[in-house]
């Protein structure tokens, strides 16, 4: 009997250096990151930014792979769907991950249960903008133009649902304006209705907007995170025109399904940070409009509950559906 524990035990003892090597040598083949959205689009293109990058720390091919459609949902229902072994893995936003899934019935999943969040990779502020002939100079202006108009102001966005229309929504709560929601198919859409003047005033990514704002054919009223947009250092912030506590934002973040092994996660971790912080990739970020992200997986996780808790109650306030 004491031979064959001996046995065992020396059995055991052999496994377990072979179980560590296993999970060292993560990953051992090529890896999908789903993106919501198709190409050209925000998300696809700070994944195809970061996907050379990452396969160097890697050492195996990331592959970015398109799936657009139902505002990203189909993509990152297939992420909580796939086998939680780090090797499908998806590019979430801030719509994906807190606000197009509870206006679903059924939701395709759970956005706190099904996922495992890994790092956040940037954030985009979103700036106010109106016609360069607009009467409104400020958002004061903007809320003295909504009561002067009949029926109130127009504003357009890229969708029910959309960070757009829940910043827009925010606005006009807080400073009792009265706008009506324009959506349109796409941000293109949008913003081309603005220079049409069939609306009014847009909040979108800074990024899709900077170039009219420096040719002069739009006017940047506010930005809407809680401190100025380096790329808009003139520009004052919404809470800054007596609206204190707005905050909105456009977030990307890295995540795989539930359940990823702590190990795939911390491998994950370490490879997103040093991509982040490679000078050509930050400068690059930078210069679309990006705030770099960066941090822990329980940060990120933070970040999803945090937002998912307050823009689901806006949501609610607001009686937003998608019909």
């Amino acid at each position: 009997m004491f031979q064959r524990r001996s046995v065992l035990a020396g059995l055991g003892a052999a496994a377990l250096p072979l179980a560590a090597r296993a999970q060292d040598q993560y990953p051992s083949r090529p890896i999908t990151m789903l993106v919501g959205f198709a190409p050209g689009g925000g998300t696809d293109i700070v994944s195809r930014l970061l996907s050379p990058k990452l396969q160097e720390e890697l050492g195996q091919p990331v592959t970015v792979e398109n799936r657009p459609g139902a505002s990203g949902t189909l993509a990152a229902g297939a992420a909580a769907r796939a086998r939680p072994d780090g090797y499908t893995l998806l590019t979430g936003t801030v719509s994906t991950q807190c606000t197009v899934a509870p206006l679903m019935r059924p939701p395709p999943y759970d956005q706190l249960r099904d996922f495992t969040p890994i790092m956040l990779v940037g954030t985009l502020p979103l700036v106010m903008v109106v016609r360069a002939d607009s009467p409104a100079k400020d958002v004061a202006g903007l809320k003295a133009l909504a009561q002067e108009k009949p029926g109130g102001l127009n504003y357009g966005t890229s969708g029910v649902g959309s960070q757009q229309h829940l910043a827009s929504e925010l606005l006009a709560r807080q400073g009792g304006m009265r706008m009506t929601h324009v959506p349109y198919r796409g941000t293109g859409q949008s913003v081309n209705a603005l220079l049409a003047g069939d609306v009014d005033v847009n909040i979108d990514t800074m990024a899709t907007y900077l170039p009219q704002i420096r040719a002069g054919r739009l006017r940047a009223l506010a930005t809407t995170l809680p401190q100025r947009a380096a790329a808009l250092p003139d520009v004052p912030t919404v809470a800054e025109q007596g609206f204190p506590g707005y905050d909105m934002s456009v977030w990307y973040m890295v995540l795989g399904p539930a359940g990823l092994p702590a190990e795939v996660v911390r491998r994950w971790e370490r490879a997103l940070g040093r991509t982040l912080s490679d000078p050509a990739i930050n400068q690059k970020l930078v210069e679309t409009g990006y705030i770099v992200g960066g941090g822990t997986a329980a940060d990120a996780a933070a970040l999803v509950r945090r937002d998912a808790e307050r823009l689901g109650r806006l949501v609610e306030e607001a009686g937003i559906k998608l019909e």
